[in-house]
């Protein structure tokens, strides 16, 4: 696939190795240059940088990795509102949360994967990736060790079919709750998680595993 990346940050790196290695084109493009040329060359194979317009140009699929504060601008610098994104799918990792603290800092009722939604029209949004930290896309399993599922929602069924395809890559298994208005629910659950982690809790250990 030719996958772009709005961002040049340890997210952006950390899938950006997994789906290099995976054999896809990857363009990097962030606020500064220098930074994403660094990152592209980092991420060997066939990762280039490129300016935010040209990073959504063409593209398959493109990664919003920036903190949820800088998505309108780093958005506004590829042209979204213009339809730049349109018919692409754009993978939404943002969680609008306050730090350490985990509540979600959206209106009531609203998912930041929704606002992305309006910034960039046409653009097929898929929430997905915003569960785990960073590290868990570069680190090797051991032996028998399952995959993580990456729960994911959005409104276009091939737009999930290549965020699917993109989560098999970096080793774990894809499952769709539904349609973007079931992203709020998803942005909860990061907070719940969050504010488990910060509080010393292991948040796996507050949900229930298997059938009930």
């Amino acid at each position: 696939m030719r996958i772009g990346i709005l961002g040049t940050g340890v997210l952006a790196g950390a899938l950006g190795e997994g789906w290099a290695r995976a054999g896809h084109e990857v363009a990097v493009a962030g606020r500064s240059p220098a930074r994403a040329r660094e990152l592209a060359e980092r991420l060997g194979g066939r990762a280039y940088a490129v300016t935010p317009r040209e990073a959504v140009a063409g593209r398959d699929a493109v990664l919003l990795a920036v903190a949820w504060q800088g998505a309108e601008d780093v958005l506004r610098s590829a042209g979204a509102a213009e339809g730049t994104l349109a018919g692409t799918a754009l993978i939404d990792p943002t969680n609008a949360v306050e730090h350490g603290r985990g509540v979600l800092l959206t209106e009531p009722g609203e998912a930041m994967a929704q606002r992305i939604a309006r910034l960039a029209p046409g653009a097929h949004v898929v929430k997905a990736f915003h569960l785990f930290p960073s590290g868990q896309w570069t680190r090797l399993r051991t032996d028998g060790e399952p995959p993580v599922t990456v729960t994911m929602c959005g409104d276009d069924p091939g737009a999930l079919r290549v965020v699917g395809d993109l989560v098999r890559d970096v080793g774990a298994v894809p499952a769709v709750l539904g349609s973007l208005d079931r992203a709020r629910q998803l942005e909860e659950v990061a907070g719940f998680v969050i504010g488990l982690a910060f509080a010393g809790t292991d948040p796996g250990s507050a949900v229930p595993s298997g059938a009930a």
